[in-house]
């Protein structure tokens, strides 16, 4: 019988189809993909978020007959005309999945490996008790900088103000289709290459400032948001270290983003006390 059972065992081995032998060399931690295939994937996403809303916004300019010439001009109108912020936010979505399946190919390389086993879909010791203590922790670090900076406008916070409508598209955005997206890019497929190539702690500090950089922007001169989101982008990166996976990642930051939309689609029902010195959707910050 012994003789058999060695015998049989490579054949055993040599009739598995190759993606499965291939896989077995892979993890969310030594993913099928490097350094440069992960900073590629993250500048495309970038330019996707700038580019896909430009290209959505040209027939409304074109429309308007809004001249290009004037650069100031232009950019007051986009950030001021309801159906062009309308508009460049709802291009969100389409990048967002452009993004999405461009990811799909790196990960699976065209479906040759799982993206969920690829990226980490297990929740990989992470308990509902983390989580509340880490949301605890988030939005006392929100409420703690907000008292000590008070709180700065941003451009995001104008835009919200524009109409209600704004305000549900960002809300459904922010809740649905950042927090997969951006873990996937972030979290997900540069943070997995990184760790491998230059180690846990450069990649944690990279990842988290990249992740902080590319949103600084819209909050830039709130630096009461700026210190949150870092800190945000660190604890997000961190559970990514600690449980080895991704799902987690995805999970925390829908909770974050989804909490934040509730209390602002709400606002304007809360009771005034609330909003007596400060409105309350300015204490919470998206990413």
């Amino acid at each position: 019988m012994e003789n058999i059972n060695q015998d049989d065992a490579p054949i055993l081995s040599e009739t598995q189809p190759e993606n499965i032998v291939n896989a077995k060399r892979y993890s969310p931690n030594n993913p099928p993909w490097n350094s440069i295939v992960a900073f590629f994937l993250w500048f495309v996403s970038v330019l996707l978020i700038a580019v896909v809303p430009a290209l959505f916004l040209l027939p409304h300019l074109i429309n308007q007959r809004i001249g290009f010439s004037d650069g100031e001009a232009l950019v007051r109108f986009t950030q001021s005309d309801p159906t062009s912020l309308m508009l460049q936010i709802g291009a969100i979505i389409p990048a967002h999945l452009i993004t999405l399946v461009l990811a799909w190919v790196i990960v699976t390389r065209l479906n040759t490996f799982s993206f969920t086993e690829m990226l980490g879909w297990k929740w990989g010791g992470f308990r509902w008790w983390h989580a509340v203590f880490l949301l605890a922790s988030v939005f006392a670090m929100m409420l703690a900088t907000s008292s000590i900076f008070g709180q700065q406008d941003n451009d995001l916070m104008r835009i919200l103000r524009s109409s209600r409508v704004i305000v549900f598209m960002v809300a459904f955005m922010a809740t649905f289709s950042a927090p997969i997206v951006e873990e996937v890019v972030y979290r997900g497929v540069l943070y997995s290459a990184f760790q491998r190539s230059f180690g846990i702690p450069l990649a944690v500090v990279f990842v988290t400032l990249v992740f902080s950089a590319v949103h600084f922007p819209q909050y830039w001169g709130d630096y009461s948001t700026l210190i949150t989101l870092t800190f945000l982008s660190l604890v997000i990166t961190l559970i990514r270290v600690k449980t080895n996976n991704l799902l987690p990642c995805i999970l925390f930051h829908f909770v974050v983003n989804g909490l934040q939309s509730i209390v602002l689609i709400l606002e304007p029902y809360l009771p005034e006390a609330l909003n007596a010195t400060k409105p309350v959707g300015q204490i919470f910050h998206f990413i």
